[in-house]
């Protein structure tokens, strides 16, 4: 039965690849979203057995009531209810006062899960936001989200642009539509992220980057020159370009995220100018 725009994975060996993604150790905290009927979460704790560890946390947080109930009961059934514990709620509502609640701090946890389609955009800016990031996370989603994320010049874009600032994705493998039940309408990919890999900011910095990032890709087709001049005057575009490096005519597809944050960092005045949409 679909729940909530659900598609389950029902390819065992898609799932247990998934949980090798994880690298899972002892006293692991998984954080799984949206776990339907328990799928993923069954491989997670066969791969926890298989590795002797009995002291490890799930944290699972799926929105369908109903599925609450079920997931519960199987878990206390197998005597795990020590190990697993079943949030009713919204991932997006959750996720970010996730670890204060829970005391997860910065890279001590991994994030897990078969995402919905139509939520993907808005958990990847929700997880861009966090304070304290996962350590790594593996999503199952649509195979063109997956490859805009992993995008590289000279196909950069808004979604690449943005997600790479805070992590390194990489697609792991492709999955086709009939490994799901009920069968959705595209294929799917496994996506990992993994988090603090270099590009470190301050809050200021952060906020000038992904401002500058909303002004390059607002009118992609644009030049680099045309989409910042009408935002912030030529003369004072053509300074912070050269100061970069970067050629005016070049479009916004063809700069590297280390690049746009080079940009914004040597206009950080004009920058901080722009306008929130």
């Amino acid at each position: 039965m679909k729940r909530l725009g659900q598609h389950f994975l029902k390819n065992k060996e898609v799932l247990a690849g998934i949980v090798e993604q994880l690298d899972l150790r002892k006293g692991d905290t998984v954080v799984e979203s949206g776990p339907g009927h328990g799928e993923l979460t069954g491989e997670l704790v066969n791969k926890f057995s298989s590795l002797k560890v009995s002291k490890f946390r799930l944290i699972l947080i799926e929105k369908d009531k109903e599925l609450v109930e079920e997931l519960a009961l199987r878990f206390k059934l197998l005597d795990l209810s020590k190990n697993i514990e079943v949030i009713t709620g919204d991932i997006l509502k959750i996720l970010p006062t996730l670890s204060e609640s829970y005391n997860l701090k910065a890279k001590s946890y991994k994030l897990v899960g078969n995402i919905p389609y139509y939520i993907t955009g808005y958990l990847l800016r929700i997880l861009g936001k966090l304070l304290h990031k996962p350590e790594k996370i593996v999503l199952l989603v649509q195979k063109e989200v997956a490859e805009r994320v992993c995008a590289t010049p000279p196909r950069m874009n808004l979604l690449a642009a943005s997600v790479q600032f805070w992590a390194q994705p990489a697609i792991m493998r492709y999955v086709g539509r009939k490994d799901f039940d009920p069968v959705p309408h595209v294929d799917s990919a496994v996506l990992q992220f993994i988090t603090g890999y270099g590009l470190q900011a301050t809050t200021e910095e952060e906020n000038r980057y992904y401002q500058l990032v909303k002004a390059l890709f607002k009118q992609p087709r644009k030049t680099i020159l045309n989409n910042l001049a009408s935002r912030m005057g030529k003369e004072g575009v053509m300074e912070i370009l050269g100061k970069s490096g970067v050629d005016p005519g070049g479009r916004p597809q063809d700069l590297s995220v280390q690049k746009i944050k080079e940009l914004a960092e040597n206009a950080p005045v004009v920058v901080a100018g722009l306008v929130e949409e």
